[in-house]
């Protein structure tokens, strides 16, 4: 039976590492080698067969380890020669001499004498193994003494679960507990199983009344057979989980019961705990840098807190300093926020897990390498932003022309500047373009609120141009929206070849909430009324020969069809 269980070690690991995927095959399985154990005779298997002698090391390295394994267990490792001896050979020689030893029915007293030569581990006052100096492991810090003690430990359970493998009764037990122990696992995997079902079902009860609910503009936000499915992997992620942890406690537990598997079980108990064990510690020992790093935080949040009611007061209008004003608060106070939390990030870095990592400090110089070679136009918009807010070249209410845009600007924002015009579109135009470009402020010169109207007409050099500036002037007054105070003023911007050109320039304060493009066109419409009451064609006479005929448009023709007169005198006025 002891040859049976060396031969087949290979297909009982390979039968154990499938445990996962068949629970019922290994249970199997693990009920037939027990009954093996428990069936085989006391003495034939009491320790494994020798290990084959490993090949000679060529010349002129150094020799290779040789570890003294009986019952499954290391009880040493040789590492050097001993007397002209290969490690090897003294791991073969100190292997069949213990096998000898064990055999016999002895009292099973381990003790340690010390030599100059090294320590002698002597079984029953009979020589067992003897460990050198050079055989201590000195990169773990052991000494000769505590190699000596944990060989002497180790033989001691080598002696103990010897004799156990030798009382069928200690063998029934193991097989009454591991019988105990799948019947549980059977009992709990079934359950994991039943529960997976039923909360896959209660998951998609829930997702199907939650996603309706859920909605922007009458259109359900999430798509329900997407949530239900990544709701069903969730459900089944942790009941696998689950059933993996109960099938490695359960292995461990039943490996435990009998001699010669119980290292196997110690070994999947111990790693389980060492991952716990430092998953826990972890955790405790970066409670204290935790700590610091949100005090930190919590630190940058108090000052910001005091700040905060500065700049409400300074936005509400309430107050100003020097440098700070209304139109520049809410920049200022982005930048200013945003410089107490990077000097907070950057103050408690160190104390926060795992800043120290090599993964951690490649992620941070990947993510700047990213930050610096693909936000370098991102920066240029944000710093435009900055410029325009500081400088105060255009503000939030302002009507502004830039380039071929002209329009109310409603926010000024880091990145882009937005305009409404009077056409019923709002243009998004970056900072970079406006900084880039001419702006035409029509809201900056105007005495009080408002923005200046001006057009532009082009009338010959045979009509007076006191008339010319008489008619313009009364179809500005006509206009509602356009001041009396300031007065409408022309001006004659230029003598041309053929006519001259006079541009009207006024100031419009609508009593209503108006675009500039409205009154404007109503500006257009007046400036046609009037020239056309005083018999002057609006033509530039940019000609060959005079018509026989003056082009203008009487009054009686003003409303021909399909325009319609308006009733109120007053209006059509």
């Amino acid at each position: 039976m002891r040859d049976v269980f060396v031969s087949d070690g290979r297909s009982l690991t390979g039968d154990l590492c499938r445990f996962f995927r068949c629970p019922h095959a290994a249970l199997a399985l693990i009920f037939s080698a027990c009954l093996m154990l428990a069936l085989a005779p006391s003495r034939s298997w009491a320790v494994p067969s020798a290990p084959a002698p490993a090949a000679s090391a060529p010349a002129g390295a150094a020799p290779a380890e040789a570890p003294v394994v009986m019952f499954n267990r290391t009880v040493a490792v040789y590492r050097a020669p001993f007397l002209g001896v290969s490690p090897a050979e003294r791991a073969r020689r100190t292997h069949l001499y213990m096998n000898e030893v064990l055999a016999r029915s002895g009292a099973g007293e381990v003790t340690i004498l010390k030599e100059p030569q090294g320590r002698v581990l002597m079984l029953d006052g009979e020589m067992a193994l003897i460990l050198t100096l050079e055989d201590v492991d000195v990169a773990s810090g052991a000494t000769l003494d505590q190699t000596a003690e944990q060989a002497k430990h180790q033989l001691q359970q080598v002696i103990a679960e010897t004799r156990e493998s030798r009382d069928e009764s200690r063998l029934l037990s193991g097989l009454a507990h591991a019988a105990v122990a799948s019947l549980i696992y059977i009992a709990l995997v079934t359950l994991v199983l039943r529960g997976q079902r039923v909360a896959s079902l209660g998951l998609a009860k829930r997702v199907s009344h939650r996603t309706d609910v859920i909605s922007v503009a009458g259109t359900p936000l999430l798509q329900r057979e997407k949530v239900w499915m990544l709701a069903r992997w969730l459900v089944r992620g942790i009941s696998w989980v689950l059933l993996a942890l109960l099938s490695y406690q359960f292995l461990g537990y039943v490996l435990s019961q009998f001699p010669y598997t119980r290292p196997w079980g110690e070994q999947l108990s111990a790693y389980l705990l060492q991952v716990a064990a430092g998953i826990g510690g972890g955790i405790l020992r970066a409670l204290p840098d935790l700590f610091v790093a949100l005090v930190i935080f919590m630190l940058a949040r108090a000052v910001i807190n005091v700040l905060t009611p500065i700049f409400n007061r300074i936005e509400r209008g309430e107050g100003s300093l020097a440098w700070l004003d209304r139109d520049t608060v809410r920049p200022s106070r982005r930048i200013i926020s945003t410089g107490i939390w990077l000097f907070a990030l950057v103050m408690a870095y160190p104390y926060l897990p795992g800043s120290g990592s090599e993964a951690f400090k490649g992620v941070s110089v990947l993510l700047g390498l990213m930050i610096s070679l693909g936000a370098s136009s991102i920066v240029g918009q944000g710093a435009s932003g900055l410029i325009l807010m500081f400088s105060r070249t255009i503000r939030v209410g302002e009507f502004v022309r830039i380039v071929d845009h002209e329009g109310t600007i409603t926010e000024l924002g880091m990145f882009t500047t937005r305009i409404r015009t009077g056409l019923g579109e709002e243009l998004t135009l970056p900072n970079s373009l406006v900084m880039c470009s001419v702006t035409k402020n029509y809201s900056r010169t105007v005495k009080g609120p408002g923005f200046i109207v001006d057009t532009t007409v082009t009338i010959g050099y045979d009509t007076p141009w006191r008339q010319v500036e008489a008619m313009l002037i009364e179809a500005a007054h006509r206009t509602p929206g356009v001041l009396s105070t300031p007065s409408a003023q022309v001006f004659q911007t230029a003598l041309s070849d053929f006519y001259p050109e006079y541009r009207l320039v006024c100031q419009a304060v609508p009593s209503q909430p108006r675009p500039r493009a409205e009154v404007l066109s109503q500006l257009h419409a007046n400036i046609q009324d009037v020239f056309n009451e005083y018999g002057v064609q609006i033509m530039s006479p940019h000609y060959l020969g005079d018509p026989a005929q003056a082009k203008f448009v009487p009054k009686s023709a003003w409303f021909a069809a399909p325009a319609k007169a308006p009733t109120d005198d007053t209006s059509a006025s």
